[in-house]
């Protein structure tokens, strides 16, 4: 199945292949231990990176586990000894990953795209938002902080909580590690770290916010609204 690019927004046409060669899409129904990812991307990254390899997006769900980025303190790991927790290798802090949670990791080719690391990260978080959008959920940016984020006028005015992180590595020009976006997981699991390093914001799911979707939905449209960012996909196994 290739899925077409549709109407692309103002910031996508540098993100786009010339070639418009489509991405592999693969999504992994079972939990993928953690140095699995990690070991799949470093070899299929090395791969992209000496064209041998099509780019790709991997959608997984995790055990529960804590990472941490190049900049994690250690004064933000609350409870260490809670879940495994794994030097990651990508930008940003402590963050956790977990069943109800999408994890989609990004390996393109931004030789093919731009050579533009801030255009790329604008462009994953212009792909959460409209994935939010799609289910009337209106996901914002912080120009002080990373992720995208829900305001929460039923806690008080100025409340506001975090529904997706994102946190990337460019090697070669080909980038990995990617996103995470809260469906249904546990967020008390959250309660063991300070998420990316912030402490006076929440998180949040599309369940706490009373979106009630399935994993397989939220693919669907993850997939439609990646076009819209970066061309055509095609899945694969």
């Amino acid at each position: 199945m290739v899925i077409e690019k549709l109407k692309l927004s103002n910031s996508a046409g540098k993100l786009l292949r010339t070639d418009q060669q489509p991405v592999d899409w693969r999504v992994s129904d079972a939990l993928v231990p953690y140095p699995q990812a990690l070991d799949f991307m470093k070899s299929k990254v090395s791969e992209i990176a000496q064209y041998q390899a099509s780019e790709m997006v991997w959608l997984v769900e995790h055990p529960p586990l804590y990472t941490a980025g190049t900049s994690a303190k250690d004064a933000d790991l609350l409870s260490p000894d809670r879940f495994p927790v794994y030097a990651a290798g990508r930008g940003g802090q402590y963050t956790y990953h977990g069943p109800g949670q999408r994890v989609a990791y990004v390996m393109l080719d931004l030789r093919q795209r731009g050579r533009d690391v801030r255009a790329f990260v604008q462009g994953l978080e212009n792909w959460i938002i409209a994935t939010l959008g799609a289910y009337n959920i209106k996901g914002e940016k912080r120009d002080d902080r990373i992720g995208v984020w829900v305001q929460r006028p039923d806690r008080g005015l100025s409340s506001e909580d975090k529904i997706a992180a994102l946190g990337v590595r460019v090697s070669r020009w080909v980038s990995f590690h990617g996103i995470s976006l809260n469906i249904s997981p546990d967020l008390t699991h959250y309660e063991g770290i300070v998420p990316c390093g912030i402490s006076d914001h929440g998180v949040t799911s599309f369940e706490d916010l009373g979106h009630l979707v399935s994993m397989h939905e939220i693919d669907i449209t993850l997939a439609q609204t990646f076009a819209d960012q970066f061309g055509p996909v095609q899945s694969t196994k």
